[in-house]
């Protein structure tokens, strides 16, 4: 596995945050645990300035690689607006076709929480 640092300006799309990460889901929820950190769809902003600040930097580990791209992972702490410290893992890709780096996803860090 190679590990690498993904490019500065990868793309965080904003309704990633305030219509999936922001909202209760009936299957893979991440709202409850992101609002533990103090994340509300109020300071949407603050997280993703926070993705992009204290998660983007991290090394990335590539993972699964499908027909669209290549996925890479990120872990580590992501400290709310409430002062609190989550053990995350962030999810990206970079697309085959246009090399693009994208968020796709932020999920509880299992193996530290």
């Amino acid at each position: 596995m190679k590990i690498m640092k993904l490019p500065a300006d990868t793309i965080i799309a904003p309704e990633k945050v305030t219509q999936y990460l922001l909202v209760p889901q009936a299957r893979g929820d991440k709202f409850g645990y992101l609002a533990s950190g103090g994340y509300t769809q109020a300071n949407a902003a603050q997280l993703l300035a926070d993705l992009r600040d204290q998660l983007l930097p991290l090394e990335a580990t590539p993972t699964k690689s499908n027909d669209y791209g290549q996925y890479h992972e990120t872990r580590g702490p992501l400290t709310g607006p409430n002062g609190r410290t989550l053990a995350v893992r962030a999810i990206w890709m970079t697309e085959h076709l246009s090399g693009v780096t994208r968020f796709v996803t932020l999920l509880p860090d299992k193996q530290k929480v």
